[in-house]
């Protein structure tokens, strides 16, 4: 009895040694995954992420977001106001995904992040990608300035893809991926802002009866 209390109380410290050193490699695992700048997903964590939504979810959007402006910001103002940019940006992003439970957003690299959202329905994509461009081209405070960078959005949906492809899946992702930079495109060409994928004209110069070029799509200083 004594020996087994002795090999207990032994076994105590070490096993919660290796607890501790399991959160610990825990924590440096997921910070391994984030973006240092943006705190927000890197590419291969977010596309890990992306892929278990698809396989679950019938309407999921997948949106990709590039800014405008964002050089020009950078030669007048710096790097390090580059730097509050793509905070801003993924602060943004993350507010305005807070009324979609299931939301993933990454920062691909660069000025371009993407974002997986769960939808109740189709309908609902460009209330969302109207609310991702006005939370995005908000005014942000960098030293004593407040400063705007444009965005330019392109979206595809899951339910779209079948029954081309199957719902979920790396082969799913790669479409969908394709899809919305093809959108992304179509709506920096036309000025910024963002483009509905079901838009029938290529030029995308409409958005829901709304003017895809609006303003906020090049950096500039607001007045105060």
């Amino acid at each position: 009895m004594n020996a087994l209390l002795t090999a207990v109380s032994a076994a105590g410290p070490m096993a919660c040694g290796w607890g501790v050193h399991g959160l610990l490699l825990g924590r440096r695992l997921t910070a391994a995954r984030r973006d240092p700048l943006s705190g927000l997903w890197t590419r291969a964590a977010f596309e890990r992420q992306a892929l278990r939504i698809l396989g679950r979810q019938m309407h999921t959007a997948l949106v990709l977001v590039d800014l405008d402006g964002f050089k020009a910001l950078n030669d007048r103002y710096g790097h390090a106001a580059g730097d509050a940019a793509i905070r801003h940006t993924a602060a943004s992003l993350t507010d305005a995904l807070s009324s979609y439970p299931g939301a993933v957003v990454g920062r691909l690299g660069g000025d371009e992040f993407a974002v997986v959202v769960p939808l109740p329905g189709t309908h609902t994509l460009p209330w969302l990608l109207d609310a991702l461009h006005d939370a995005i081209t908000a005014p942000f405070r960098h030293e004593d300035t407040d400063l705007t960078v444009g965005v330019s959005l392109g979206a595809s949906l899951s339910s779209d893809l079948l029954p081309a492809a199957p719902q979920g899946g790396p082969e799913a992702l790669s479409l969908l991926m394709r899809l919305a930079d093809e959108a992304m495109y179509t709506a920096k060409r036309a000025g910024g802002g963002w483009c509905d994928p079901a838009a029938s004209t290529p030029g995308c110069t409409t958005t829901a009866g709304r003017r895809t070029g609006r303003p906020g799509t090049t950096a500039k200083e607001v007045a105060a």
